[in-house]
């Protein structure tokens, strides 16, 4: 088991430097200038791809602004302007009673500690790993689709597909400080050459020569 585990962080670190070289510049891709905008748009981004989130959320901090101004709204106000990203009523309820809680319990800011974030409605370890990352610089390793495909197509876990156990596991093998740009460099490569709804691009892969399932699928 030992030399397994090993193999799989050597494995790791080659797919780090890899995916570095590959896209130097990786970030989160919706956009935000503050961490409760991070929250809100975490939240309407479930089933809803970031970049339609990104454009409704212009409308929405146009009419609310800050977090007072949305823990003062009615979820039904706020479901008008999310309902493009889908999920509308939940998100709005969720939204307004996080906007609540901020404003409430925490002055307007949002907490720094991972089990405050998973308190807060509608927030779960994904949310909170990328608040953790993206806003205070702390270690996070954010298992969404993209993470939880092309990590089992490597052979970086094995048959996992529960967020949850990905995110253990990952923690074992990818070191504390890379976790948060690695993810978000996986979402990249997921989204241009391993993809999930074609054949994925194996013949310009940057890791087709040490990748698992290359040319398999």
């Amino acid at each position: 088991m030992a030399v397994e585990s090993k193999r799989k962080e050597e494995l790791a670190l080659e797919i780090i430097e890899r995916l570095k070289q590959e896209y130097p510049d990786a970030g989160c891709t919706l956009d935000y200038d503050d961490a409760w905008k991070l929250l809100v748009s975490v939240r309407l981004a479930a089933q809803c791809t970031d970049a339609r989130v990104n454009v409704v959320v212009q409308d929405l901090y146009a009419k609310y602004p800050d977090v007072d101004a949305l823990a003062n709204a009615t979820a039904e106000e706020i479901e008008e302007i999310v309902k493009p990203c889908g999920l509308g009523r939940s998100k709005a309820r969720d939204i307004q009673a996080c906007m609540t809680i901020l404003r409430d319990q925490y002055g307007g800011k949002v907490p720094d500690d991972f089990d405050a974030l998973l308190a807060l409605p509608g927030v779960g370890r994904k949310s909170a790993n990328l608040i953790m990352g993206d806003v205070f610089g702390k270690p996070a390793i954010v298992t969404d689709t993209h993470c939880i495909r092309l990590v089992n197509r490597m052979g970086l876990v094995d048959g996992m597909k529960e967020p949850k156990k990905v995110e253990m596991a990952l923690w074992k093998i990818i070191p504390p400080d890379e976790g948060n740009d690695f993810c978000h460099r996986l979402v990249l490569h997921g989204r241009d050459v391993c993809t999930a709804r074609t054949k994925p691009y194996c013949s310009k892969c940057c890791l087709q020569d040490i990748c698992a399932k290359a040319g398999v699928e």
